[in-house]
């Protein structure tokens, strides 16, 4: 079910939804952060080791994608949270007070991301009910989606008739963690 026709009039912007983890988040690039025996007892669930939400960077030109969709359309940031991995909302929640302050309350947590109502979600999965969700699923890093920041704007402004212009900058790691 997409947005009604009466529920769009109360809305003044169409809704983005976009996930943390390989969208906006580099989870890879916490790993540098741990030894090899913790990496080694978490193979395979990573996700799981502590404060490893903490320690990630963004990933090239999300920050600037999110502020630019952000002037255009409702954005929120629709994630999941390991339930085996006490620290990682919060985890998530201080990234997201770090690299996107004026994000911090546009932030939903949630197992079942199809329950959300809105106009796209940009997402490098379909678990947790991306692959239900009633807009449309913007298949981030996908063979059948846009590889990229860049793409994923130039794609959403084409569709929504927005002619910005922006290029961002070449793909390399902006306000990364030190």
């Amino acid at each position: 079910m997409n947005i009604t026709k009466l529920q769009r009039e109360k809305i003044d912007k169409k809704i983005i939804y976009i996930d943390m983890d390989n969208v906006l988040v580099d989870f890879p690039s916490a790993f540098e952060h741990f030894d090899s025996d913790i990496l080694k007892e978490y193979k395979n669930k990573e996700d799981e080791i502590p404060t490893i939400f903490g320690k990630m960077k963004p990933l090239p030109n999300a920050i600037e994608a999110y502020n630019l969709l952000d002037k255009y359309f409702q954005v929120y940031i629709l994630s999941t949270s390991p339930w085996d991995n006490p620290t990682a909302l919060p985890d998530k929640l201080s990234w997201i007070r770090t690299h996107l302050p004026s994000a911090f309350k546009n932030v939903i947590f949630s197992h079942n991301k199809h329950l959300n109502l809105g106009d796209y979600l940009i997402d490098d999965r379909d678990k947790n009910g991306a692959a239900e969700f009633t807009g449309e699923h913007i298949y981030f890093k996908h063979e059948s989606g846009p590889k990229n920041w860049q793409e994923t704007i130039d794609y959403i402004f084409e569709k929504e008739g927005i002619s910005d212009g922006l290029q961002l900058q070449p793909e390399k790691h902006l306000n990364s963690i030190k």
